[in-house]
């Protein structure tokens, strides 16, 4: 992978995420690094997916594939922020 093809995973990823997050409802307490680093994880996740196991053609933009990443970034995010230690209020 090159510095533009990482370059370009973080940004993508940064979007995967930030969409997914607005889709799960109410206040997820997780930084913003996290975000990014769960819609990094989400787009390889739903490349993978869109390949192997559905076998779709992933060459260019693919709305189908994109589509599958926002789903998996959304779990994913609702996981972490499940999981995710909350802030403690004083």
């Amino acid at each position: 992978m090159t510095i533009g093809g990482i370059f370009t995973a973080i940004i993508f990823g940064a979007i995967i995420g930030a969409i997914g997050r607005l889709l799960v409802p109410g206040k997820q307490n997780m930084p913003i690094w996290l975000t990014v680093v769960v819609g990094i994880v989400a787009a390889f996740i739903g490349s993978w997916l869109a390949r192997g196991v559905f076998g779709w053609s992933t060459r260019g933009f693919n709305i189908g594939e994109t589509l599958l990443q926002i789903v998996v970034a959304a779990i994913g995010v609702l996981l972490v922020a499940t999981f995710w230690p909350k802030k403690h209020e004083v």
